[in-house]
């Protein structure tokens, strides 16, 4: 009898020892996955502008930027900047329409389009394209259930 439980207190013991390592892989899981939340494309934006906000350009900003020798042109558009219009200045000191930049920043790795200096994080820019990845797997999903009830509807009108 003794020998039984010496063996059942054993493994008790590692049953324990077990469960309390499966609980901590656990919460650990859990933290991982609340970290590597998407983030939308309205958050995204909203980062873009608390890291570069929105300037007004005026005929004064242009007369600096011709003494720093940058240019008076939006480099993605190619579009001259007119007076008023909303524009970014990244921390690289290269400016572009606030639009042209945001459109940018969403389609490629989040860098200025000239020099290539990042713009956000790393992380920021993986967990928005998560956010895009799983919209566009969503309408994905969409199309073939539209795909799938026009091929029924075909099928079920020549019998």
């Amino acid at each position: 009898m003794k020998p039984l439980s010496k063996l059942l207190n054993k493994f008790c013991g590692k049953m324990i020892m077990l469960l309390a390592s499966l609980l901590i892989e656990l919460i650990i899981l859990i933290q991982k996955l609340r970290e590597s939340r998407p983030i939308s494309t309205r958050q995204y934006l909203k980062l873009i502008e608390k890291k570069n906000p929105t300037i007004c350009y005026t005929k004064r900003l242009n007369l600096k930027a011709e003494h720093a020798a940058t240019a008076t042109e939006c480099r993605v558009c190619l579009s001259e900047f007119e007076e008023g219009e909303k524009v970014r200045k990244l921390k690289c000191q290269h400016t572009f329409h606030r639009d042209c930049l945001d459109k940018w920043l969403q389609q490629y790795w989040a860098t200025c389009p000239l020099c290539r200096k990042q713009v956000l994080p790393d992380d920021v820019v993986f967990k928005h394209r998560l956010h895009q990845n799983q919209a566009e797997a969503a309408s994905n999903n969409g199309n073939d259930d539209n795909l799938l009830y026009l091929f029924s509807a075909f099928r079920g009108g020549n019998t």
